[in-house]
């Protein structure tokens, strides 16, 4: 008797109590850096210069076109539920750096996502078909390069980045090797910011089965990564790493926040459901930072930085992040500091929200203090100078009276006497 009355209790409980709320997909962000291509430029001394790479430095190559189309076809599968199964103009907007290689890579990967069927296939032969992908001028993208260069604030925090005590430890600790990579590479003065450059041309040039010159060894190269890692750190961490999001990736998060409230909003009437972002590994960077969820290690190519946005019956919204650096492997989950995997948006808005500046262009002047410091300095050396200038004044109206005093009492005769 008493299983049966359990039973009973558990199905009337069942009835009565209200079903979890169901949580669904509602629209995607996601982030990704350019696949693999040719060096940016090449060291004096470097046995490949630009004619050793098909279409020059700087250009997506053909590893780099398969490695977009593989994550386009991951894209698919993952957010089959989500997107419609053919291309719909209304459902995705495309947006990338004015950069070949970023541009092609956005190009690859919609080919990956989107294979033409039925009606959209124009040819028979060709398993692809055209989708928009947006840009602006370098000079004007404030939105995706990184850092930004038109903060005189940002730079003089650089400048207070290098005298910090981890980043002189570590240039005294190199120095001798910087010398090496200045005297085998022919470069001048290069430090520790600009060291990656010289990684990044070795890199591109293993990865192409280039022979490396006799001083290119494991150890170098190993050096070279420290180095360039650290690179990475300073521009957007290491020291004031909350002020540097202000100015540089916080703006990328600020409109990626703005997108996630306004398509958690129960009225949302907006048939968008996937932003891509086309860029390079210092815009991850640059973003990932302003997250406080950076591992200190350049994104590889093709990687990409997700986010999920969720919505519940009960008109709930919550925030999900991932990250894909592995084809191989699932995109692994990243949690913002202070909240779930699944974070409430309203938790997820708060915690950004320190790294997000409401007056960009404001918070780039120099802090007032400076300007006052500066003020001050000018009206104390003017004090100086009018205090030394009243000192000689005196001095010549004294040394002028001084012979009359000198004379003493003299008496004076007048007619009478006379």
């Amino acid at each position: 008797m008493a299983p049966v009355a359990a039973l009973l209790l558990l199905s009337l409980a069942s009835v009565c109590l209200p079903a979890a709320a169901e949580n669904t997909l509602v629209y995607v962000t996601l982030l990704f850096r350019h696949g693999d291509r040719s060096p940016v430029r090449a060291y004096p001394t470097d046995p490949y210069q630009e004619g050793s790479w098909p279409q020059g430095f700087g250009q997506l190559s053909q590893e780099g076109m398969r490695q977009h189309y593989e994550l386009g076809q991951f894209l698919r599968t993952r957010y089959r539920n989500l997107l419609n199964g053919s291309y719909d103009r209304h459902e995705i907007s495309v947006r990338s750096t004015d950069f070949d290689r970023t541009l092609m890579s956005a190009e690859a990967n919609l080919a990956g996502l989107y294979p033409p069927s039925g009606r959209q296939v124009f040819n028979p032969d060709l398993k692809w078909q055209p989708i928009p992908v947006h840009t602006v001028p370098q000079s004007e993208d404030r939105l995706l390069l990184f850092p930004q260069n038109d903060c005189p604030r940002y730079a003089q925090l650089m400048n207070e980045t290098e005298r910090t005590e981890e980043v002189v430890n570590i240039t005294a600790e190199y120095r001798d090797f910087i010398e090496f990579v200045n005297n085998q590479t022919g470069l001048n003065n290069t430090g520790v910011e600009s060291l990656w450059s010289v990684h990044d041309t070795l890199f591109c040039e293993s990865r192409h089965n280039m022979t490396p010159p006799a001083w290119v060894t494991p150890d170098v190269l190993q050096k070279l990564r420290l180095l360039k890692d650290l690179s990475f750190q300073m521009m957007f961490g290491i020291y004031k790493q909350v002020e540097k999001s202000r100015l540089q990736g916080g703006m990328l998060l600020g409109e990626i926040v703005q997108n996630l409230s306004e398509m958690a909003a129960p009225d949302a009437k907006r048939r968008l459901k996937l932003k891509m972002l086309s860029a390079h590994d210092s815009t991850i960077v640059a973003l990932q930072s302003s997250l406080n969820v950076y591992s200190g290690q350049q994104p590889p190519y093709a990687s990409c930085h997700i986010f999920e946005l969720r919505r519940d019956d009960n008109g709930s919204a919550s925030v999900s992040m991932f990250f894909r650096n592995d084809s191989g492997v699932e995109p692994y989950p990243v949690r913002l500091p202070g909240c779930p995997l699944h974070c409430p948006l309203q938790d997820f808005v708060r915690l950004t929200q320190p790294s997000v500046s409401d007056d960009r262009d404001r918070e780039c002047q120099l802090p007032p203090e400076t300007e006052d410091k500066e003020i001050l300095l000018i009206l104390a050396l003017l004090a100086c100078a009018l205090l030394l200038l009243i000192a000689l004044l005196l001095g010549v109206v004294c040394w002028r009276k001084e012979p009359m005093a000198a004379r003493g009492y003299q008496h004076v005769t007048n007619q009478d006497d006379s």
